[in-house]
């Protein structure tokens, strides 16, 4: 479903990525890890398409972006990226709905926002439709911004979603809930989910294949399982072995 081969990424003469090759295939959830500054936003960036790599290819559903027009490719990939700032009073159901936008303007037909509607009780915000955005707290915007992407691919199947971060503001209960959201579209809907993860005992339980980056390289890659695990660890985040929690 995706695949990026020898993928480098260079700006203002600093490599960010360095030959990173993957593929990941659709009913799987991946995680990207690796500690602060490892390139792991720039890779999803180069993944779903916001970023050209300075080298290499990235294939989605064996075609590269460029042969995708922007409404296709909104068929196709939905991005929840780490951090989203929405500076004018929109109630959480406007933004919501938002993610229709591509298909239908900016998402006032009624079909639309009955998608939102459904989006958001699935991420448990529907009690909030009438708030502003900005007056939710982090975990509440997350989801409303989840929400948002679930809206965009909704009538679609063989998709990819992009998360970043998606559970840095959300409480135990909301992580689980995220990740039973992905588990249903990557088994019933044929989707690839790709996240970037710190928790990296949620990223063995609740992903299928991983890839370990370290300043910008493959340092491991595989069944989630297996890559995550004491000695790899430690040696990635440079820590105790006795210090690694999974």
């Amino acid at each position: 479903m995706l695949k990026a081969d020898n993928l480098n990424f260079s700006i203002h003469g600093k490599t960010i990525l360095d030959r990173v090759s993957l593929e990941i295939k659709s009913g799987e959830i991946f995680a990207i890890l690796g500690p602060n500054g490892a390139g792991k936003s720039t890779l999803m960036k180069c993944l779903s398409g916001y970023e050209k790599p300075t080298k290499g290819d990235v294939f989605l559903m064996g075609k590269t972006f460029a042969s995708y027009s922007l409404t296709d490719l909104a068929s196709k990939r939905a991005v929840l990226t780490q951090s989203v700032s929405i500076n004018f009073p929109f109630t959480t159901l406007e933004v919501a709905a938002m993610g229709r936008g591509q298909f239908s303007g900016f998402g006032q037909k009624e079909r639309d926002v009955e998608i939102a509607r459904e989006a958001m009780r699935l991420t448990e915000v529907s009690h909030l439709e009438k708030r502003l955005i900005s007056t939710l707290s982090g975990g509440e915007q997350q989801r409303v911004h989840m929400a948002r992407i679930l809206a965009q691919l909704w009538d679609q199947q063989d998709c990819v979603l992009f998360l970043d971060e998606p559970t840095s503001a959300l409480d135990l209960k909301h992580q689980f809930m995220l990740f039973d959201i992905c588990r249903t579209l990557v088994s019933q809907k044929n989707y690839a989910v790709v996240v970037i993860l710190h928790d990296l005992q949620l990223a063995k339980r609740m992903t299928d294949k991983a890839l370990l980056l370290d300043t910008g390289r493959t340092f491991a890659a595989g069944p989630s399982d297996d890559v995550i695990n004491v000695d790899t660890i430690s040696a990635l985040y440079d820590i105790n072995r006795s210090q690694v929690m999974l």
